[in-house]
């Protein structure tokens, strides 16, 4: 290979790899409210410090639960776009709660690990390694859990109170893949389906029914 091409390859191979490893970018200030009242005299991205006030950084929208889908979960997800006192701080959270017998389904967070603890309940909660091994336990209230980024977790409520979970995030969009939504809720060829999970066509209409209702009209 001819050394300028060799370096050409190196330098595309290190870029990749950056991308790769990149995650939220350290802040270059203490914090920075967005500015949403722009003019072409304010260019400014961040409010002027010296009007924020403490409710800049108070958050009250986690008080209760959101709305329970069918699997028995309701999710309050944080992030800088609804709680802008986030904004550069590299985090976001979320508050979970599970009814009895509720579960939050097998799902990851390409851009960021998990911490979550337990405020209330006991929760049957784990991670699947890069392994296939299963890290698994029922926490209860005051414990917590990591799972690491990028890997498949899941929690179901195993007590006899409704749960409630308390997620803390290292990005402030760590994304959230749920795998049965991702596979069967995508559009994925149908055929492929058949021959990874040997389902038949009917199956898996059925299953995907699930996630592209019918509309009313």
């Amino acid at each position: 290979m001819y050394p300028k091409l060799l370096v050409l390859v190196l330098t595309n191979f290190y870029i990749i790899c950056l991308l790769a490893l990149a995650s939220d970018p350290d802040p270059v200030q203490d914090f920075c409210i967005p500015n949403t009242r722009k003019s072409r005299f304010n260019f400014s991205p961040c409010k002027n410090s010296k009007l924020l006030t403490p409710d800049d950084f108070i958050f009250s929208g986690v008080k209760s639960p959101g709305n329970f889908s069918d699997t028995g979960l309701a999710a309050v997800s944080v992030n800088p776009l609804i709680f802008p006192g986030l904004n550069t701080l590299g985090m976001s959270f979320v508050r979970a709660d599970l009814k009895i017998g509720g579960i939050n389904p097998p799902h990851f967070h390409p851009r960021a690990t998990e911490i979550a603890y337990i405020l209330r309940g006991k929760v049957y909660s784990g991670f699947v390694d890069s392994n296939n091994r299963v890290f698994s336990k029922v926490i209860e209230q005051g414990e917590v859990m990591v799972f690491p980024r990028g890997l498949v977790h899941f929690q179901m409520n195993v007590g006899e109170i409704p749960a409630t979970i308390f997620g803390c995030f290292n990005s402030q969009n760590p994304g959230n893949m749920k795998i049965p939504a991702t596979i069967f809720g995508s559009g994925i060829n149908d055929e492929l389906l058949e021959k990874v999970f040997g389902l038949s066509l009917k199956q898996i209409a059925a299953i995907r029914r699930k996630f592209f209702p019918k509309k009313t009209r």
